[in-house]
């Protein structure tokens, strides 16, 4: 399996997961279009990728502005969505519904948005990968919007797997992975306890099953899970 010769589109990689995926991706052979909110992230992730990438600055949580991004794209083959905000616990006693109404935005409206923008630029044989997480099957105390959002990216793949058929749909399920989004003082050391693997993530784990999607020809609306087992204990 190989991505030669396709075109990549990754909203939110260039940090983290997402330029960990258009690494490989553009290991595998394809031309690589990485996108976010900040023109200086845009900037270092170019200057670590080949000189075939190509990258700009979009605030993904603007309709307007994702669909102008991809009305001014050549075709495409595979839509990839990283992009999130820093994760920060949200205790449902001291709830700020409008932090919880602006992870939503990006996580999860930035993603509808951007599955609708690109939809016409897909070639046939073309997926779309979405991010979930596995605090929709394994949520703690501070953790009700963050599930909430994984809960519904993972609805939201079944679904339009069926509506946007042949084009496949999938999505990657993260665990705890080491990336600027988790807090500064998360205590990994704590964090073992729950992995079976007995390590932490790190992107390039979580890069291999975005590729596997972009390449698996027979995969739709199928949901991987890459967290060490952590969803297990």
């Amino acid at each position: 399996m190989t991505l030669h010769d396709q075109r990549v589109v990754l909203l939110g990689g260039t940090s983290g997961i997402g330029l960990a995926t258009a690494r490989l991706a553009a290991d595998q052979g394809a031309t690589v279009i990485v996108a976010s909110s900040n023109p200086t992230s845009v900037k270092r992730a170019l200057s670590e990728l080949p000189a075939t990438a190509s990258g700009t600055a979009v605030d993904l949580t603007d309709a307007a502005a994702v669909e102008a991004f991809f009305g001014e794209l050549d075709p495409i083959d595979h839509l990839v969505y990283t992009a999130g905000e820093a994760l920060s616990l949200l205790d449902i006693r001291m709830m700020d519904l409008a932090r919880a109404r602006k992870a939503f935005e990006l996580r999860y409206f930035g993603a509808l948005s951007a599955v609708h923008a690109a939809v016409p630029k897909l070639r046939p044989g073309g997926s779309v990968v979405l991010t979930s997480g596995t605090a929709a099957d394994r949520p703690g105390p501070g953790w009700s919007v963050a599930a909430s959002i994984c809960g519904a990216a993972d609805a939201l793949v079944r679904a339009l797997a069926v509506e946007l058929a042949p084009i496949r749909i999938n999505a990657v399920k993260p665990g705890i992975v080491r990336t600027p989004l988790w807090p500064e003082d998360f205590d990994y050391d704590a964090a073992l306890a729950t992995i079976p693997v007995g390590r932490i993530g790190e992107p390039e784990d979580i890069a291999e099953a975005y590729v596997f999607l972009m390449n698996q020809q027979y995969a739709t609306g199928s949901i991987v899970t890459v967290g060490g087992g952590n969803v297990l204990v």
